[in-house]
This record gives structure tokens, C-alpha cells and sequence, in this order.
């Protein structure tokens, strides 16, 4: 059941954003394919800006039920994401002036919110609050989440590093998008910094939650904790191995779109695996019980 807030459904507020995000995208496209004007206006940010206030609104409206993140089925967990991800763009984004950022980022939103309205058996919610009484473990998991937003503007820049690299490789840097991209340093040191972030914020994640699953290891899901360990430790090795240049600028890129594809993955087995279990049990200890 939706929850309604300003007259519209969560859903609505969510699907408007959607449509908003695409024509940024479409806007930010044809400006650079047709117009060939660069696409880091401030129209475009100010479009992805109001997509995203707009999707707040839905995820807002969906976490009242919930009385804290909305973060219980894959619906939520992709919208939670492409919302980390429209707010790194928003928030750090304009720093690393690169120009095509925002239709990227527009266009990932589109993709992925779209599939989350599409797939209805994504969505499933549960009024029953998500995260017990810690709100040490709703923080746990909503910076897990934030993370993967990093991850996945990281997987855009790395993206545009290899659109780069082959357009210079095969000297065809006229025409197309080419033109617009930054330079294959830029790129380089924007996709380090990104990693650095990203890994630091799932590493504070897994920090708060560290205590919470020793106090009580069975309580805790067992392929929601290997998944998320095992994409904290390929984003370590990555990061690792580059920071020695032991990992060239173009396996780097791959590795972290490739890191990005098995982490979303991941995210699917994780849902079907906690439909097994309480919607508590996978993320927080059992409260002890009351002494009358």
C-alpha cells in the first residue's frame, strides 16, 4: 500500500522523478550530439537537482511507513542507490568539471529507477519497522547503500575513461560525445578519488555494524554478510593494487565496472534470501526480552 503525501502516492513522486531524470537525459544528449554545446550547464544540474528533491519526496513518503529508511525489498534498495548516486553528482559532482557527468548520471537514474517500477515483484513491502530498535543498524545499512551510489558514479567516470582511451586509441576525437569528455588524467584522478570515498564509506558501514554482528553472529543473515564483505574486499584489492601501480588505468576501469555489476548482483541474492528470514533477523540482533 502507498503512502500519500502532498496528494500523490510515493510511487508517483518516484515515477514523476523518473520522467524528469530521462528528459535530462534526452536534453543533455541531443544539446551535445546536435547542438554541440557542452553539457555542464547549469540547467542540467538544476534539472537532475529538482529529479532528485522529487524522489526524496517518494522515498520519504515510503520510509514513513517503515519510520525510518525505506531499505526492505530490491525496489527500495535500487532507489535508495540511484538516489546516493544523483546526490554524490549533485554535492561533489560539479568539482570534478566534467561536463558529461550529469546526462551520465541522468541516464543511470533513468535506467535503474525504470526497472524498479517495472519489475513489480521487486517490491514488497512491509510495514513492520526494518531495523528493530538500533538506529545504528539503519545507519549501517543506509551507508552500505550510499556507498554503492559512489560506486556506481564511479562506474560512469570509468565508463567515460574508456570511451576516452578508445577515441584517442583509434583518433577518432571528433563527432559524437568524444569532444565533451575530460582528459584521460582528469578521468584517472577522478576515478581514484571516487574509489577513496566510496570504500571509506562502506568501511565506516561495515565498522557500526561489526559490533552489532558479534554480539549476536546468528542473527545475522549469512550471504548478506559475505556479499558485502566480498565487495569491500574487491574494491580493497583494486584500490590496493592501483595505489601501487600495480593496475593499469584501463584494468582499473574495467575492474570497477566489473566490481559494480557482481555488487548489484549481489544485491538480488540478498533479497531473496532475507524473504526467508524476519525482516529484523538479517539486520539487528533480537531485542531482549521485557521483565514484567
Amino acid at each position: 500500500m502507498n503512502n500519500i503525501l502532498f496528494g500523490l502516492a510515493d510511487k508517483q513522486w518516484i515515477w514523476v522523478a523518473t520522467v524528469v531524470f530521462a528528459s535530462t537525459f534526452v536534453l543533455g544528449s541531443y544539446s551535445a550530439l546536435k547542438l554541440r554545446r557542452k553539457t555542464g550547464r547549469p540547467y542540467i544540474l538544476g534539472l537532475v537537482t529538482f529529479g532528485w528533491i522529487l524522489q526524496t519526496i517518494g522515498l520519504y513518503a515510503r520510509g514513513l511507513q517503515y519510520g525510518g529508511c525505506p531499505l526492505s525489498n530490491q525496489f527500495e534498495l535500487v532507489q535508495f542507490m540511484v538516489w546516493s548516486a544523483i546526490a554524490i553528482y549533485i554535492f561533489v559532482g560539479p568539482a570534478f568539471r566534467v561536463s558529461l557527468l550529469g546526462v551520465f548520471t541522468s541516464g543511470f537514474a533513468c535506467v535503474f529507477s525504470i526497472l524498479s517500477l517495472v519489475f513489480s515483484h521487486w517490491d514488497n513491502p512491509s510495514r513492520e519497522p526494518i531495523f528493530g530498535d538500533s538506529p545504528w543498524i539503519e545507519t549501517h545499512a543506509a551507508l552500505a547503500l550510499f556507498s554503492y551510489g559512489v560506486f556506481g558514479v564511479l562506474t560512469l567516470t570509468s565508463a567515460m575513461y574508456l570511451l576516452q582511451s578508445r577515441s584517442l586509441k583509434t583518433k577518432k576525437v571528433v563527432g559524437g560525445l568524444f569532444p565533451f569528455l575530460p582528459s584521460i588524467v582528469e578521468l584517472v584522478h577522478i576515478n581514484r578519488r571516487l574509489l577513496i570515498m566510496g570504500f571509506a564509506i562502506l568501511t565506516v558501514s561495515l565498522a557500526i555494524g561489526y559490533k552489532y554482528f558479534i554480539e549476536d553472529l546468528d542473527s545475522v543473515l549469512a550471504v548478506k554478510l559475505a556479499a558485502t564483505i566480498a565487495v569491500w574486499i574487491a574494491y580493497a584489492v583494486t584500490l590496493t593494487l592501483r595505489q601501487k601501480f600495480a593496475l593499469s588505468s584501463k584494468k582499473f576501469a574495467w575492474a570497477c565496472i566489473g566490481i559494480f555489476l557482481a555488487a548489484l548482483l549481489s544485491l538480488a541474492a540478498v533479497n531473496r534470501s532475507t524473504k526467508t528470514t524476519s525482516p529484523q533477523a538479517d539486520l539487528a540482533p533480537a531485542p531482549p526480552a521485557e521483565v514484567s
